[in-house]
């Protein structure tokens, strides 16, 4: 027979200050590549209007490209794949057993390079928007 008991609210919740930065790659990594995944249907949903017609294809993404909120969703697709990309060089050096003592510093600094192309391309995609 196995036991088991409730650990509430609060000890889960506490549990995130437990997480090191080996964890926070991974839950990120699988976050991020869950949403480039959920991009390509909805990218592939938006080319499907190219069947309907050119003017369905063309009106939809003018329409799109028209909306502030749609430029600040392709920064944050920018940051999801630049650091999905980075973390997953970082997991091939590792894998190929360079850089194992420095996989939290790596982590970082995947962090840290992910926003500063984030923060450089910014202009880039709010030029017209603004």
């Amino acid at each position: 027979m196995s036991q088991s008991y409730d650990r509430g609210l609060v000890e889960d919740f506490g549990r995130w200050r437990e997480f090191s930065a080996g964890m926070w790659a991974w839950i990120f990594h699988k976050f991020t590549g869950w949403v480039l995944i959920g991009y390509l249907f909805t990218h592939i949903a938006v080319l499907s209007t190219a069947t309907i017609g050119e003017a369905a294809y063309t009106n939809t993404i003018s329409g799109l490209e028209s909306l502030l909120v749609v430029r600040f969703l392709e920064v944050g697709l920018l940051a999801v794949a630049v650091f999905h990309i980075l973390n997953g060089l970082r997991l091939l050096f590792v894998d190929l057993g360079v850089g194992l003592e420095a996989q939290d510093r790596s982590f970082y600094a995947s962090l840290v390079l992910t926003g500063a192309i984030v923060v450089a391309s910014v202009p880039t995609f709010l030029a017209g928007a603004i």
